[in-house]
């Protein structure tokens, strides 16, 4: 079948053109998840809003998505997947891509274009950090630029846009620069799966055309915001982003609620064989348990956003079968993620003189897992930063690990033993069944 460009007869037309829009963004990160999120806002917001907007998209290293939207002629498709169904949009967003190794010339110059009012980035936390080849490139620009701009990160880090200021500020040292950028905090969220060919094949049978470019992603997609942008930004309110003077509560009701309970999932459900997260949460009892983990244990530590309707359309997220997030990813590093996911609620529940039952069965799942065994015996992996020190260890050696003083709080520490001796007794499925 044709590859997919601007000649190609195909069954969906893209909303935009490349072309139809002239160049207002500049984006580091040709990643999946930018094209099924931010280019898709941005897209929707040129529909509904007007503007000079489209997208020019800086890969850092790698060549492989750029050279794919380069033969497609910057189009590329979103396959939307919902269970057994799916469909499929043509994004045309894209004004042209360059390659920041290659091409750095090229991307100065886009950096101190007064047309370009705003940088977007998705490049992972390990950029976030000085000296990084893409904050280098983007500081030698910012010094070329005589016009306000917004740099707006939308990784998943806490306080990413504070974080970004004092990065960019710290190595310009510049503050009549400083002056024209603002930066916005952000959240974005929606689950992007790994491209397979079963997914381009599907791509193609819906569009017409092959597309080499494609990505998968679900139904559901949140962009949070700060507004502060110095030189304008795209009327992305309008396609269904929330536009707010603080992004940090729904930074705190994702990482609870969203990552607390895929945290969850992932370690119950490797215990118990489930070898995906809708497969967990489809485990008897497993979706009850995890309501009450919301409501009885994250709820009471959030009280500024709506949690419950919110954890309703998280579970409603996480059974979508079509995702195939696999628990034994999602268990990976928890020596990392648990301090920020869960521990946060346990310290306020601990606080206000509660003890937290089921993020302490989080906790005794996690030790059952570091322990390296599923409850059938099959051998488990243990992908962690800590993993000599954790295989082996004590359940209050495990604890101490993950947060010093943690195995000393004796009330909490009881109810974690509690349901060490269930799941030694009856495995995870049964203690889910029984619940």
């Amino acid at each position: 079948m044709a590859r997919l460009n601007r000649s190609a007869p195909v069954k969906v037309e893209p909303l935009i053109r490349p072309g139809d829009a002239g160049a207002g963004v500049l984006h580091f990160g040709l990643s999946a998840f930018h094209r099924a999120h931010q280019a898709v806002f941005t897209e929707d917001a040129i529909v509904r809003g007007g503007g000079d907007w489209a997208i020019v998209g800086v890969a850092p290293s790698s060549h492989a998505v750029l050279d794919a939207l380069r033969a497609q002629e910057m189009l590329f498709s979103v396959l939307t997947v919902d269970g057994p169904d799916a469909d499929a949009r043509v994004v045309g967003v894209f004004d042209s891509v360059l390659h920041a190794g290659s091409e750095p010339g090229a991307v100065l110059r886009r950096l101190a274009d007064p047309a370009i009012r705003v940088v977007t980035l998705t490049v992972t936390e390990k950029a976030y950090a000085p000296g990084s080849a893409v904050l280098d490139l983007i500081v030698r620009g910012l010094r070329l630029r005589e016009t306000p701009l917004a740099l707006v990160s939308c990784d998943n880090l806490h306080g990413n846009g504070s974080r970004l200021r004092g990065l960019v500020g710290d190595a310009l040292d510049d503050p009549d620069i400083m002056a024209l950028l603002s930066f916005p905090g952000t959240m974005v969220d929606r689950i992007v799966p790994a491209t397979t060919p079963a997914t381009l094949d599907r791509v193609e049978s819906l569009v017409g055309a092959r597309d080499e470019a494609a990505v998968a992603a679900e139904p559901f997609s949140q962009w949070v915001m700060q507004d502060d942008f110095a030189g304008g930004r795209p009327a992305w309110d309008l396609a269904g982003a929330v536009l707010t003077a603080d992004t940090a509560p729904y930074e705190l009701r994702k990482l609870r609620v969203l990552n607390g309970v895929h945290s969850a999932l992932a370690y119950l459900g490797a215990l118990a064989g489930a070898p995906t997260v809708d497969a967990a949460l489809a485990l008897p009892g497993c979706h009850a348990a995890m309501e009450r983990f919301i409501a009885s244990d994250i709820a009471p530590t959030l009280t500024e956003l709506p949690v419950i309707p919110y954890g309703e359309q998280v579970l409603r997220r996480f059974a979508n079968s079509a995702l195939r997030y696999r628990t034994l990813q999602v268990a990976g590093d928890g020596s990392q993620k648990l301090p920020q996911r869960l521990l946060g609620t346990v310290a306020d529940r601990r606080a206000a003189g509660a003890v937290p039952s089921y993020a302490a069965l989080v906790l005794a799942a996690w030790i059952r897992f570091v322990g390296g065994r599923a409850d059938d015996g099959t051998a488990l992996p243990l992908d962690d930063p800590l993993a000599g020190s954790l295989r082996g260890a004590s359940p209050s050696r495990a604890l101490e690990l993950l947060s010093p003083g943690l195995a000393d709080d004796a009330p909490l520490r009881a109810e974690i033993d509690r349901w060490l001796r269930d799941l030694e007794r009856h495995g995870a499925a049964g203690v889910l069944a029984a619940l």
